[in-house]
């Protein structure tokens, strides 16, 4: 299985799971927030539409969908907690539920990692150690919580954390540089992220995508994630003006604040 990018409005990604079998080709998309960008890549591949994948309701990960459905009468996979907002899903997925695909042979497992919106989801693919996450974990970031808690996006992430370290983050969005800006304004003596802020730099500047990234690399550099860090503490307490803030919630927290306004 091949997982290929398509940029969508200004620094979207709308990733394609691509599968090659004999001769028959055939695509799931996850969030596919316009249909322009996925009809021209089923055009340029031969492929064909056989599933749709929904992280969250927001209209940038599900505009597109209706006229996709047009084209070509497919599930649609997404979160049952947020079913009212999205009136084209087909299958309603919680937690510990399971997306078998055999036009594709991939298995996703649905993590819950509200936070960003209450019934955010994610999918997981093992076999191919894969995590397609929306809008809660970016590389060098995270999403900004509108509508859960702190408390519960730091439990998203945590959940995320604890997935193996060669797992490749596939994230919504363009946001590498500006994360790195931030993230070295929190833990400016990290040699690890200073050399990644060189390389996202580097890759920015021919108009290469810095993602997917590692989840080694996210827990090695991103902020968001390293809440047991003596200088990401350090770094808590002073914005904040709280040298008490000891908890990984707490510290997170006020570090999340902090990109608020950043």
């Amino acid at each position: 299985m091949e997982i290929t990018a398509l940029p969508a409005f200004s620094d979207n990604y709308i990733w394609a799971l691509h599968r090659h079998d004999g001769h028959q080709q055939h695509v799931a998309v996850v969030d596919p927030g316009e249909a322009a960008p996925v009809l021209d890549y089923l055009q340029r591949s031969g492929a064909t539409l056989c599933a749709i994948l929904v992280t969250h309701r927001h209209a940038d990960h599900i505009g597109g969908i209706s006229e996709l459905l047009r084209h070509a009468s497919v599930p649609v996979y997404g979160p049952a907690a947020e079913a009212d907002k999205i009136t084209t899903l087909t299958h309603a997925l919680r937690a510990g539920d399971t997306v078998n695909l055999p036009q594709l042979d991939v298995e996703l497992a649905v993590l819950d990692v509200g936070g960003h919106t209450l019934g955010h989801i994610a999918f997981y693919d093992a076999q191919h150690a894969a995590l397609f996450c929306g809008d809660t974990l970016f590389a060098g970031g995270c999403g900004r919580i509108f509508e859960g808690t702190p408390p519960q996006m730091h439990a998203s992430l945590a959940r995320i954390a604890a997935l193996p370290a060669s797992t490749r983050v596939y994230c919504a969005h363009e946001y590498t540089q500006s994360n790195m800006k931030f993230a070295l304004a929190v833990e400016p003596g990290n040699a690890a992220l200073q050399a990644r802020s060189q390389e996202v730099a580097r890759l920015r500047a021919t108009g290469q995508a810095t993602v997917p990234s590692r989840l080694d690399e996210e827990l090695a550099t991103n902020p968001f994630l390293r809440w047991d860090a003596p200088e990401v503490i350090a770094a808590a307490r002073s914005f904040s003006g709280n040298d008490r803030l000891t908890s990984p919630v707490e510290i997170f927290t006020a570090i999340r604040a902090w990109k608020n306004v950043f």
